[in-house]
């Protein structure tokens, strides 16, 4: 009988081959909507029905953003684990897991290419890797992109998608909130363009610095935007707090933002910016 446990799995009586359909449909976490994957990934990656921006990874981004082929730079920066952190596992762990699952040695992308044409230098954080958290590394490469940017007089574009400064490096993670902001303050005097994406979702030291100094602080449907997270303000001052807190369209009817856009809209939105601040529209 072990040839009939073998293949009785396989067997189908109905005459047709039965097809995996595992990962082919996505399910949207606010509307329950089933969707087909492939349909997701032609609407940028946005529920049809109720129009729920999901989370995407910084290639996703720069290819969204990006005209084609762009070059990538800063891919030898990797962290030396300064502290020894250990807590449920050592940090240079998660960081050979966060290295192996994302194909990143760290959670921020730098590019250079051309959005609808114009020259740009974008910086695209990653989430998934370890909650796309700012350590030294983050902090290195998105200050090196800002210098470039202002050396070569490039509009500079950042992406944020994190949770805040990295807790397993210290206080090395809260220095780079004061040297990002620097090397943003010789570019603001170099005038520069520097626009700020803001995305799902964007809290802690990320958001207390880089992410809302932009020229220009854009942001998407329905993104978490804020300091603290809003559980923790709650059970701070005790509290209920308003519906929509801490999410986009709160943030820019409270004038914390310049506008909130669509992902399919961002990038010609973009582009017409960067006419406006650097005189090509004229």
């Amino acid at each position: 009988m072990a040839w009939f446990k073998r293949q009785s799995g396989e067997l189908d009586t109905s005459g047709e081959r039965k097809v995996r359909t595992e990962g082919l449909w996505v399910k949207c976490d606010r509307c329950r909507q089933v969707i087909w994957k492939k349909d997701l990934e032609e609407n940028f990656q946005v529920c049809p029905k109720c129009d729920r921006h999901f989370r995407i990874d910084a290639r996703a981004r720069l290819a969204q953003l990006l005209d084609g082929d762009y070059e990538v730079a800063d891919t030898d920066l990797e962290s030396t684990d300064p502290l020894k952190f250990v807590d449920l596992k050592a940090y240079s762990q998660r960081l050979k897991q966060a290295q192996s699952e994302t194909g990143l040695k760290d959670a921020v992308i730098n590019a250079r290419g051309t959005l609808a044409g114009r020259q740009v230098i974008v910086s695209a954080m990653e989430y998934s890797f370890i909650g796309g958290s700012m350590g030294a590394v983050v902090g290195e490469a998105i200050t090196r992109a800002v210098e470039r940017a202002t050396e070569d007089g490039m509009p500079l574009i950042v992406v944020s998608a994190s949770g805040g400064a990295r807790m397993m490096e210290g206080v090395i993670s809260l220095m780079q909130l004061a040297k990002i902001s620097a090397a943003l303050a010789r570019m603001d005097e170099a005038k520069v363009p520097y626009i700020s994406v803001l995305t799902d979702p964007t809290t802690g030291g990320v958001t207390a610095s880089f992410a809302m100094l932009g020229d220009l602080n854009i942001a998407e449907p329905g993104a978490l935007i804020g300091f603290a997270g809003p559980r923790v303000i709650e059970q701070t001052i005790r509290q209920k707090l308003p519906d929509g807190f801490q999410r986009s369209e709160f943030l820019l009817h409270h004038g914390m933002l310049d506008a909130v856009v669509h992902r399919k809209q961002l990038k010609p939105y973009i582009a017409r910016a960067l006419d406006f601040m650097t005189g090509a529209a004229a």
